[in-house]
């Protein structure tokens, strides 16, 4: 699956750290605006629990997780929508995306300049919010005007996309994003083709000082972060960039017991990877033989014959069925043959959903 999410915020919260530590692919960060210019763009391993496990029933000779690509792009300043400082390029880049992974600054650091001089991650997060709501305004005014000219003619296409557009620019024009207004399942195509930025799915990350870690509740910028969030149906995960570039280099013995001092269970990042990954509606399936046990991504609602393509198209274009048992029901029996002998393992066609979990292998002829 070639989804993207987007790591967007305010310059200087902690963008470039965060992408540095989920990649390890080095992107510069530094104290001053625009230190990322080009958007830069990393894959990540998925972490899931259940592909150890797996390997550790079957003992493969590989196991090969699924990975999950997220882009970094370029620090929005106010008046992005008007072009500038990067904004034009800004608002191209978040175009390209299919998820934004908004960074806000919930913590104090002297040493650590604020574009707007003082730490307020509510009105940076409405800073960016309105450049987005007021470059999708500028499309949609101009949209409107070239659909109402058909509607006119009771053109019933032309009539039906006018009347979206009336209610996502009522929105907009009162600082709510496109995502909130409700949309009929006849209507998301209409929505889906507009590309706008604030129909895209959200998810805050709030950028937590290292100390904070521990006890969470005592951020009251995070608490701050949580509650507009709510408001909004999102969620929001909470990370120290600069500890997750460090965890990011240890070995995974290493990475427990620097988690244990830092007093938190689990990364944050794998936190993120895997809200990013539910937020774009992706979910994982496995195959698994004695050569390779491999996780693979697909979208929720897919049926077997797509979720087969995804290895090949072969599997797809020969599909015949899918050898198909649930991860907890293998776990429980403790082998195929014995899932099968319990009737757990079961022959799905062209027709099965997949569900996450699902261990399958095709049957297909070319």
């Amino acid at each position: 699956m070639s989804l993207t999410a987007g790591i967007v915020g305010l310059p200087n919260v902690g963008k470039s750290t965060l992408f540095n530590a989920i990649t390890k692919a080095g992107a510069e960060a530094a104290n001053y605006p625009f230190a990322t210019i080009e958007p830069n763009v990393g894959i990540v391993e998925v972490p899931d629990a259940r592909l150890q496990k797996l390997t550790e029933l079957i003992t493969p000779k590989k196991t090969v997780p699924t990975t999950f690509e997220f882009t970094d792009i370029a620090g929005i300043v106010r008046g992005a929508s008007k072009g500038e400082g990067l904004g034009n390029q800004f608002l191209s880049n978040i175009r390209n995306v299919d998820a934004i992974c908004h960074v806000v600054r919930c913590f104090d650091d002297e040493n650590i300049t604020h574009v707007d001089g003082k730490v307020d991650p509510l009105s940076d997060i409405e800073t960016i919010n309105l450049e987005l709501i007021l470059a999708d305004l500028e499309s949609v005014d101009k949209r409107i005007t070239r659909v109402q000219k058909i509607a006119k003619t009771k053109d019933a296409e032309a009539v039906k996309e006018y009347n979206v557009l009336v209610k996502i620019k009522e929105a907009l024009e009162n600082n709510l994003p496109a995502r909130s207004v409700e949309i009929t399942e006849e209507e998301q195509p209409i929505v889906r083709n507009l590309f706008l930025l604030t129909s895209k799915p959200v998810l805050y990350v709030a950028n937590v000082a290292e100390e904070d870690l521990a006890d969470l509740e005592n951020n009251a910028y995070l608490q701050s972060v949580k509650e507009y969030a709510a408001n909004e149906g999102a969620e929001v995960i909470a990370v120290c960039a600069r500890a997750e570039e460090e965890i990011a280099e240890l070995e995974e013995d290493e990475k427990q017991e620097f988690l244990e001092a830092l007093g938190i269970e689990e990364s944050g990042l794998d936190q993120l990877i895997r809200a990013a990954y539910h937020l774009l509606g992706l979910a994982t399936y496995f195959t698994a033989g004695e050569k390779e046990v491999r996780a693979w991504t697909f979208k929720r609602g897919m049926k077997a014959p797509q979720t087969a393509g995804i290895i090949h198209s072969d599997f797809e274009r020969g599909f015949i069925r899918a050898e198909t048992v649930s991860f907890d029901d293998l776990m429980k029996y403790g082998s195929m043959t014995k899932a099968k002998e319990a009737g757990r393992v079961r022959l799905e066609g062209k027709d099965y959903v997949v569900q996450d979990g699902d261990i399958m292998e095709f049957r297909f002829n070319v």
